[in-house]
């Protein structure tokens, strides 16, 4: 009875499209960890809705969306984000979002420490979005941070709090431009507002699971970012895959129906760390120019190459999906010929590394091995069932389907929610 939506590289493939698209069949739609970092678009009725903390499920007006315990949650965002989507048009927002209790709180105090601790790493900096996700879940795994139910507790509140701007102050000292007594004072406004949105997600999980409740899970971050199988430490602090889904949301894995991987037609990145496929040359600019690839989170510029199937493959092999989602590749439409990662060669011995290494100076030393396939040379936006695309289109696509061994069963061909090619469908189940 639930459908998951995973990003299988390194985020910014286009989860929240297909989250809109499914969302119509869901009752419940749920975001399990992750914080403000995340960025989702949404192109939906003309109007384009951006998503960071909140689930992509408000675009639904019949569906109820859910902050999992996870989530490091940032409250100033929370209403900001809120107000936006009434601002576009959107009704009743506010009656169709709850919130874990067991959220850890992502304060200010988080954001500002970020940035000094990327000052201390210097050229080694992990490129965040300065957002304080790291020191979040670095206060709640030393189990100095505040959760949600804290904060309805004030003397318990004020004092952790107090605590934790004192010992980041005794290791920064005057560099921490913080003032404890006014993010206190914000709380108590605070406070009020957020109860009604609060609840015991484990209570409510359970009983729509137990009365089979058709629950969309959206993913954020993707796979590569995750902290224990992604680039580390060029990463995110939580658990992006599918493990972090089930622990944050306390899901039943017998009833996970579909496990959908999102997997952009290229590959990019935002920030620091190893990616063996970026171009730096004529291709990555343009593949940069004609996919706008610049941060919904961050306005940051992406860096881009081209689609690497050991990455994917990889990613298959921790998340398991049953499905995948080809997203944007209508941006390929001008490319003469199209290069797809097949393996990673070792320049020495001239041996073909098939696997993804945990230790980036391996990963570094390693010669990428390039598939070259045909461009189609044509605009597809247009193409509305699969044999409408390029015979050289739809052979890139099964070519990635018979490397990994995952059905493609979505097919992204433009930005609109009506630009999706839905094929083999035998794979989904409803």
């Amino acid at each position: 009875m639930a459908t998951l939506i995973l990003g299988s590289q390194w985020g910014d493939e286009g989860t929240g499209k297909l989250t809109d698209i499914l969302c119509p069949k869901a009752q419940i739609c749920a975001r399990a960890a992750g914080g403000h970092n995340a960025g989702h678009s949404i192109v939906a009725n003309g109007v384009e809705y951006d998503f960071h903390l909140l689930p992509s499920g408000l675009v639904n007006p019949n569906c109820m969306n859910l902050i999992g315990s996870s989530v490091v949650f940032h409250v100033p965002s929370f209403f900001s984000e809120l107000s936006k989507l009434e601002e576009k048009g959107l009704t009743d927002v506010h009656n169709r979002i709850l919130v874990s209790d067991r959220c850890h709180v992502n304060f200010d105090l988080h954001a500002a420490v970020d940035g000094l601790e990327e000052v201390e790493l210097g050229d080694r900096k992990i490129g965040t979005t300065g957002r304080g996700i790291g020191p979040s879940y670095s206060t709640k795994m030393a189990r100095s941070g505040v959760r949600i139910h804290e904060i309805f507790n004030e003397e318990i509140f004020e004092r952790k709090l107090r605590q934790l701007a004192a010992g980041y102050k005794k290791r920064f000292g005057d560099l921490l431009k913080y003032d404890v007594e006014e993010e206190i004072a914000r709380f108590k406004e605070y406070r009020v507002k957020l109860a009604r949105y609060t609840v015991d997600a484990i209570q409510y999980m359970k009983e729509a699971q137990d009365r089979g409740y058709k629950i969309l899970i959206e993913g954020a971050n993707a796979l590569m970012l995750d902290i224990d199988y992604g680039t580390y430490p060029y990463v995110t602090s939580s658990n992006t895959g599918l493990g972090g889904i089930i622990t944050g949301l306390a899901i039943n894995p017998t009833k996970i129906d579909n496990i959908i991987g999102v997997v952009k037609a290229y590959t990019t990145r935002v920030g620091g760390g190893p990616f063996k496929t970026e171009d730096l040359e004529e291709a990555g600019t343009k593949l940069q120019e004609i996919g706008r690839e610049w941060g919904v989170s961050t306005g940051r510029k992406r860096r881009c190459g081209w689609l690497d199937l050991v990455v994917l493959k990889y990613s298959t092999a921790i998340n398991n999906y049953t499905a995948l989602n080809l997203t944007k590749l209508d941006i390929l439409d001008t490319f003469e010929t199209i290069k797809v990662a097949v393996a990673y060669k070792d320049p020495q011995t001239g041996e073909e590394v098939e696997y993804f290494p945990a230790d980036l100076d391996i990963l570094d030393s390693l010669e990428v091995v390039y598939k070259e396939l045909p461009g189609w040379n044509k605009p597809i936006t247009d193409c509305k069932t699969y044999y409408d695309l390029p015979k050289e289109a739809r052979a890139y696509i099964e070519f990635i389907e018979e490397f990994v061994g995952v059905p493609i069963c979505y097919i992204g061909t433009g930005p609109k929610r009506e630009d999706m090619i839905v094929r083999k469908t035998s794979a989904i189940k409803e």
